[in-house]
């Protein structure tokens, strides 16, 4: 039990400094590269990869899939959900900072919370308590006060635009964790991520191929379209696999908490990749958003702790 436990707790700090890097990595690339290329190379990249992982270890995974054809329809709808998530999230990123993709990411936690209490009774405890809609209530007022003073610090309406791609793109993740959770019960996490990247990867590059901007990659430097397939492969480790082995394991709640320490390895790691900085303003703003989101996830917290 307790190298089970050890071993979890490697898993999330993992994560957390993996992340960290994350989003530094996809804003330098969102920025180089157009959203329909970026997101086709990266997703095939990490795709071929987790099929080649699957190819050698789970082989007896696709027998699930001819028994039950459902749960490939899941599948496709999944990775629709993600195609369109991160086509959102991308370009938010591209207007506002690495740092405000990780913030985002951490406001859709009540969201998340509420849709999964929805559909699943062993996350449905968390609306009844009051802390919840407290701390619901801080995270939206920190989002807003973030996302005025980052518009503000900028000196022009992206960073509003941008804030709205973002929070489109959370809101269609808070659904897309459903799926995962419940497809999860029935297939490996590895797989789940390999069928994912890969379709939204075809969808990709379907779309690139029928607006044409799929001839702009002739023009990128070898080395420069090297470092877009790799960086797919590793954000495909961590911000996909990572993140739906964890929702597998630990659940929804739990990847929740979780993720509110991304944004602080993510502003170091910004400060030094990219040179992000934020004002006191935004600051305080993230901070509120923290705050509130572990007040709302806080009964939660302290079961996970004492079980």
């Amino acid at each position: 039990m307790g190298f089970l436990i050890m071993n979890d707790s490697l898993i999330r700090f993992s994560y957390v400094v993996l992340m960290g890097f994350g989003f530094p990595i996809m804003r330098y690339m969102s920025i180089h590269f157009e959203t329909l290329n970026n997101n086709a190379v990266r997703f095939l990249s990490g795709g071929f990869l987790f099929i080649f992982i699957c190819a050698l270890k789970y082989r007896n995974e696709l027998v699930k899939l001819l028994r039950e054809p459902t749960i490939v329809l899941y599948l496709i709808l999944l990775a629709i959900l993600m195609t369109c998530n991160m086509y959102f999230f991308i370009n938010g990123l591209k207007y506002t900072s690495a740092l405000a993709g990780s913030i985002f990411g951490i406001i859709s936690m009540p969201l998340a919370v509420f849709m999964a209490s929805i559909f699943f009774k062993d996350e449905r405890e968390k609306i009844k308590q009051t802390h919840f809609y407290i701390g619901s209530a801080l995270a939206l007022m920190g989002s807003l006060i973030f996302v005025i003073y980052g518009n503000k610090s900028s000196g022009s309406n992206d960073f509003i635009m941008g804030s709205l791609l973002l929070g489109t793109a959370i809101s269609i993740q808070s659904i897309q964790n459903l799926l995962v959770k419940k497809i999860s019960n029935k297939l490996n996490t590895i797989v789940i991520s390999a069928s994912t990247a890969t379709l939204s990867g075809i969808f990709y590059l379907f779309l690139a191929t029928q607006s044409g901007v799929i001839y702009q990659l002739h023009d990128v430097s070898s080395g420069l379209l090297i470092g877009l397939i790799l960086a797919g492969m590793y954000g495909m480790l961590t911000g996909m696999l990572f993140a739906f082995y964890i929702v597998q394991k630990q659940g929804v709640i739990v990847f929740n908490i979780i993720q509110l320490t991304v944004p602080l390895s993510t502003s170091l790691i910004g400060y030094f990749t990219l040179g992000e900085t934020i004002s006191i303003y935004q600051g305080f703003g993230a901070l509120i958003v923290i705050l509130g989101c572990i007040v709302s996830l806080r009964k939660k917290h302290y079961e996970v702790n004492h079980k």
